[in-house]
């Protein structure tokens, strides 16, 4: 019997590439979960679905629901019958966050406790994947990556309630046997991304003309630096998880069975380096201005580093991110609405 797979927040960035990339490489039935704020946009969703024929559309059910609340048996029958959830649904704004921090509790770990109070009674689920961030360790110093169970250090309300609703994940596996695992991404890039990211933002300026500010240190001469990574190698290596028989791998010296994996750039790339790549790929001179974001936006970092080892020792790895910044310049600047948005 074919797997369905419900993803919270399908109509978001990332998660519109997870539902292309089982679309591509599976007869999986997808449920989204959705309730289209600012962060959730169905054209995205159309765009990926309206690529294949209409067997593989009649795939794919959106369901409108705002996780704020419990999902009541009305949704839950419309849901139906899941093997497989991935909660990507979030608040991901860090400026928002500093602004309207409750908003981020509610939606991050309030979210999480009823998508998993759901998730914990269902006869047949095989696995539950809740979509954490490299934020939750707070900045990295030069030659620091943090590994899966590193000490959380939070600079900001939004990775402190991402930090929270893991332990909610890892809680449920320990109280409740719910098969689980955790992932940390960083700084993940790609189509149809919100043009109010870095790099969707520096393309747009460097295509106008415009200046674009580079965050660095408090002397302005070091810009901060991300193991910037593709939405496509993020949902492959969901994909990759999902196959993988994770009870196989021992809890390690710290005694956590809930297992967590980082998913990890293969290139750190310093923000500076990054426009300027932006701007040679567009054939155009980068004019910039290196700007001590910290001081002006308190709870931002300069640098950020995960350790991947753990999956490459597992066999998987992502493309570089600089061939995959190629395309997705090239696709933005030709489907330019993305960056009107």
């Amino acid at each position: 019997m074919s797997k369905t797979i419900l993803i919270t927040g399908g109509a978001g960035f990332i998660a519109h590439h997870v539902v292309d990339k089982i679309l591509s490489t599976t007869d999986w039935s997808i449920v989204t979960l959705d309730r289209l704020d600012f962060s959730g946009n169905l054209n995205r969703l159309k765009e990926v679905v309206d690529k294949y024929p209409e067997s593989d559309k009649k795939r794919v059910k959106v369901v409108h629901h705002d996780l704020k609340a419990q999902l009541n048996p009305e949704i839950c029958a419309t849901i139906g019958r899941v093997d497989y959830i991935s909660h990507l649904a979030a608040g991901s704004h860090v400026d928002r966050s500093i602004s309207y921090p409750l908003e981020f509790v509610m939606d991050n770990m309030v979210g999480t406790a009823h998508i998993l109070d759901y998730a914990r009674k269902l006869d047949h689920l095989e696995n539950f994947a809740y979509f954490s961030t490299d934020e939750i360790f707070g900045p990295a110093p030069n030659g620091i990556n943090y590994k899966e169970n590193d000490r959380y250090n939070s600079t900001n309300p939004y990775s402190a309630t991402k930090a929270g609703a893991e332990e909610l994940v890892v809680a449920f596996e320990n109280t409740y046997g719910l098969p689980s695992f955790i992932t940390h991404t960083m700084n993940v890039f790609g189509e149809r991304q919100n043009p109010e990211k870095y790099i969707p933002m520096v393309i747009k300026k460097v295509r106008d003309n415009q200046t674009v500010t580079v965050h660095a240190n408090s002397e302005k001469t070091i810009a901060g630096s991300r193991h910037y990574i593709h939405a496509e190698d993020v949902a492959d290596a969901l994909m990759f998880l999902y196959n993988y028989d994770i009870s196989s791998i021992k809890a390690d010296n710290t005694g956590a069975k809930c297992q967590k994996f980082n998913i990890v750039g293969k290139n750190e790339i310093n923000n500076l380096e990054l426009a300027e790549f932006i701007a040679k790929t567009q054939n155009k001179e980068l004019n910039y201005d290196m700007v001590d974001f910290h001081s002006q936006r308190p709870g931002h970092d300069l640098r950020y580093a995960l350790d991947g080892s753990k999956m490459a020792n597992m066999g998987w790895t992502p493309h570089s991110a600089f061939e995959r910044l190629t395309k997705t310049i090239n696709w933005t600047l030709k489907n330019n609405r993305w960056l009107s948005i």
